[in-house]
């Protein structure tokens, strides 16, 4: 069995922005540094609210003539409509491509070098009639692909990749403790740095304004981070999403998307830090968590908060 695997990501889909604004236009209003996005470089990034709660997350891929986003195929209109209410004078085009693009996974070790890139966050290069990009996130995620739909299979076919289900990608993604859209952030609730958008390259400190940065820069440099999003191992049923997590009679956190014995779960990291010492138990509904802290994960040591 080959183990470079590749699957659709089924609930992901594309809009398109052209024009010759498209660069500042999207510039003022998104975490990340737009001006780096190529055909070269792919960037993530999120839109918040002006309060700086996470509304839409994104992979920004550069074209010769516009830019391509990657985003929740279910919110993919609204994200559009959203969008539109900022045009104001700016020559900007938005387009919704539906159900004519597709996004394809592929990861295992040597994916990226399979597909002629460095294994480098954002790398990008067209290949055919799709554009592939090293997760901007983490390398260890695997390459994204964007492309008409049904183009890409044949295609990485001939390069080694075999397709497998969805849910072995879910696995991956759940293990290195990423999240995934509004499936891990919830709407207009959701802080970026509780959810490691920082330590995964999915917000430019050195950029300019853009909407929901006041919030989001002095919860970095006021130290205001408290919870974070982590990778749990779940002992039992799996718990839903929502379900809270409590240390003894203390509400600890809440669960998030997860898959057999994995999932991820916002935790309070004061009480990661008396479960790890052994002064009680995380548990969600009738199972019990064991946090799992990702080498890409930067927080201070507990004497240090």
């Amino acid at each position: 069995m080959s183990a470079l695997r590749f699957s659709t990501a089924v609930h992901r889909g594309a809009l398109r922005v052209e024009g010759q604004d498209r660069v500042p236009f999207l510039q003022g209003l998104i975490s990340n540094d737009v001006t780096r996005v190529s055909p070269e470089q792919a960037v993530h990034a999120a839109l918040l609210s002006p309060q700086g709660r996470f509304l839409w997350d994104m992979f920004v891929v550069g074209t010769a003539d516009a830019l391509l986003l990657d985003v929740e195929r279910d919110r993919a209109a609204d994200l559009m409509k959203k969008l539109g209410v900022y045009k104001l004078r700016s020559k900007v085009t938005l387009r919704n491509p539906g159900e004519a693009m597709e996004v394809v996974v592929a990861w295992g070790e040597g994916a990226a070098a399979a597909l002629g890139l460095a294994p480098k966050p954002g790398a990008a290069r067209h290949l055919d009639d799709a554009i592939a990009y090293v997760d901007p996130r983490l390398p260890a995620l695997g390459v994204r692909l964007l492309a008409p739909d049904g183009h890409v299979a044949a295609m990485l076919a001939t390069q080694g990749f075999a397709t497998a289900p969805f849910d072995e990608y879910e696995a991956l993604r759940l293990s290195l403790g990423v999240p995934d859209g509004s499936r891990d952030l919830p709407v207009e609730k959701a802080l970026l740095l509780e959810n490691g958008f920082d330590e995964l390259n999915g917000v430019d400190w050195q950029k300019g304004c853009y909407m929901g940065q006041e919030l989001t820069a002095r919860t970095k440099y006021r130290a205001l981070v408290r919870k974070r999003l982590l990778p749990v191992a779940v002992e039992g049923p799996l718990p839903a999403s929502g379900t809270r997590v409590m240390l003894g009679e203390q509400e600890a956190g809440e669960m998030r998307s997860g898959l057999a014995g994995q999932a991820l779960a916002l935790l309070r990291l004061e009480a990661v830090d008396k479960a790890a010492a052994g002064a009680g138990t995380l548990k969600a509904g009738e199972a019990l968590l064991k946090p799992q802290i990702p080498t890409w994960l930067n927080r201070p040591a507990p004497a240090e908060q």
